[in-house]
């Protein structure tokens, strides 16, 4: 079987443009200014510059389309920056690259952070440059205390609620463990469903068992359901993560052949002649990305 040559989306030299020679392909907010993420990237080139190259496309009369980098194009004008760095794409997408890119999860930030501190960059220049409180960057060094490294490894690249660490500091290291391979089988990370875990977890698995289970406004026999749901909720999880794989496998194998059958003449005249209804959905099995992750 014979494949396709693979080919660089970016040229490998990087080039440094004029902002006036570049061409943007969306248009900006007019609240850009105010925004978290723009603020961010201000202070982060007012500290340390432009970490990210743009991603370009070139044009007739050096001109240059901006596929990503709108936000830091902003920032590096109001400083009065009047070039960056760039990368070269070598087909015209018009599309945002960051959105295929996974953004830097917190367990991945703070390791980053914790390099800088060990490595002697101060905490007011870690907290100017990501637009943070003080505060937040010494909070990073205990951030991770008291989880054990299997649950810190399988949230490593997970969007986790910062509320979420410190939940998981309440239970055992087995329920950490438990807790962390059920939100990861529901792609669920958020501090409410955290907490909910945390609250069906039994004393024994508690780090400080003699306090109470209390939420306000809640009856002993309405947090008793919640409970009961909860665990039943979990053992679905562990269910599907078990048979997932084998269920992956059959189906790549049915969708295999129902591709071979649509592929013979005879057999996909015969379905549309006598069960037109069977052949649409078959077309739309073997049309499906749904498995090709």
């Amino acid at each position: 079987m014979r494949h396709s040559p693979i080919t660089a989306a970016f040229e490998f030299e990087g080039v440094t443009v004029r902002l006036d020679k570049l061409l943007p392909t969306k248009t900006t907010q007019g609240d850009l200014k105010q925004s978290v993420k723009y603020l961010s990237v201000l202070a982060s080139i007012q500290e340390v510059g432009i970490v990210e190259p743009l991603n370009i496309y070139p044009q007739k009369g050096g001109k240059y389309l901006l596929l990503d980098g709108h936000v830091r194009v902003e920032a590096l004008r109001e400083v009065g920056i009047l070039e960056a760095p760039c990368l070269i794409a070598t087909q015209d997408e018009n599309y945002t690259y960051n959105k295929r890119v996974n953004r830097i999860a917190p367990i991945q930030a703070n390791r980053m952070i914790l390099k800088a501190l060990d490595a002697g960059v101060p905490e007011e220049r870690i907290a100017k440059a990501l637009n943070l409180v003080v505060q937040t960057v010494r909070n990073n060094r205990g951030l991770l205390q008291g989880i054990c490294p299997e649950a810190v490894e399988l949230l490593r690249d997970k969007q986790t609620a910062l509320e979420t660490l410190t939940l998981l500091k309440r239970v055992k290291p087995l329920r950490q463990i438990e807790m962390a391979e059920i939100m990861v089988a529901s792609g669920t990370y958020s501090a409410t469903y955290s907490r909910a875990l945390v609250m069906t977890t039994p004393k024994e698995q508690l780090v400080a068992p003699e306090k109470a289970k209390r939420l306000p406004g809640i009856k002993p026999d309405d947090l008793a359901r919640m409970e009961h749901e909860m665990r039943m909720q979990e053992q679905d999880f562990r269910m599907l993560d078990e048979t997932y794989t084998e269920h992956v496998v059959a189906l790549t194998i049915a969708r295999a052949y129902i591709r071979s059958l649509l592929e013979n003449g005879k057999v996909v005249r015969f379905l549309a002649q006598n069960f037109r209804e069977f052949l649409t959905e078959f077309q739309r099995i073997v049309e499906s990305n749904a498995l090709d992750g």
